[in-house]
């Protein structure tokens, strides 16, 4: 049932709000939670369409809660593509803005994906906890985003990769900020840079991932904790609140490092390109 002060057709209105292309979005009011799970239509990675959906979902959900349709407090987000969060950067996309020599074109697909990781930095000004669902492997921009959310649980089997540094690229949405703050500097250049798969434990014990679960339980996961953590949540979102001012990540800084990004790829050589293409045919799984 709803909870008091929304009735069934409320509950149907929220449903219909988000009649997103990529993107299986339900409201449980007994959890006060919005579950989200990409549904690409093709590989699971941040294709202009997929980033469209997202954004759309973010608009939709704060418009749902300030409109009182729905009383959020979680929002979830996972990927239903078998064995992947997210694979990352379009980078048959992002290929083709080089070759063409397209650096505002570049920068905007990139602006892109920073403005909905610093949304959901914010919890999309919502009194809501986000969580991350990892029930697959996480390469590049697909981690970055992952780091925007206040929890990550992982199934134990999933694999985290920043691979841009093969091609001569840096990850350019969101890895500085974030894993700097988050890690320090030196370890923060090691995940960048070395080009290393870690496993689901590793980045448990960086403190990257904060609940583990075993392969098929990650949803299970999702729900234990939720329900857990019922009483320990205003406290929580205040000392969410309270580290957003201690250690703000700005707007204008991800973009920033997006400029950068896009200049960067300016800068590829020929085969640095063919590499990229030849990794954006491993997208195709």
């Amino acid at each position: 049932m709803p909870p008091e002060g929304l009735d069934d057709s409320s509950v149907e209105a929220a449903r219909l709000r988000f009649d997103l292309a990529e993107m299986d979005v339900s409201w449980e009011p007994e959890t006060a939670t919005l579950w989200a799970f990409m549904t690409p239509r093709g590989e699971p990675k941040y294709t202009p369409s997929m980033l469209r959906d997202l954004r759309r979902w973010q608009v939709e959900a704060k418009k749902a809660h300030d409109e009182k349709i729905v009383d959020l407090r979680y929002l979830v987000l996972g990927c239903r593509y078998p064995g992947a969060f997210n694979l990352g950067g379009d980078l048959e996309h992002v290929a083709a803005l080089v070759a063409e020599r397209d650096l505002d074109g570049l920068e905007a697909y990139g602006n892109a994906c920073v403005d909905i990781l610093y949304n959901n930095l914010q919890a999309l000004d919502l009194p809501a906890v986000t969580i991350a669902l990892i029930q697959g492997d996480v390469v590049g921009g697909g981690l970055e985003s992952a780091l925007s959310f206040n929890v990550l649980i992982a199934e134990r089997d999933a694999r985290f990769s920043l691979p841009e540094n093969a091609f001569g690229m840096f990850p350019g949405v969101g890895a500085h900020s974030l894993l700097t703050r988050k890690v320090g500097a030196a370890q923060a250049e090691r995940l960048m840079f070395s080009g290393k798969v870690y496993t689901a434990e590793e980045m448990y014990d960086m403190g990257l991932v904060h609940i583990l679960a075993e392969p098929g339980e990650g949803e299970a996961a999702a729900r234990n904790y939720i329900r857990a953590n019922a009483r320990r949540m205003n406290g929580q979102l205040g000392g969410y609140r309270a580290a957003r001012q201690v250690n703000p990540v700005t707007l204008e800084e991800l973009r920033a490092i997006v400029r950068i990004w896009a200049e960067t790829g300016m800068n590829l050589s020929d085969s640095q390109l063919k590499m990229m293409r030849r990794l954006a045919v491993k997208q195709v799984r």
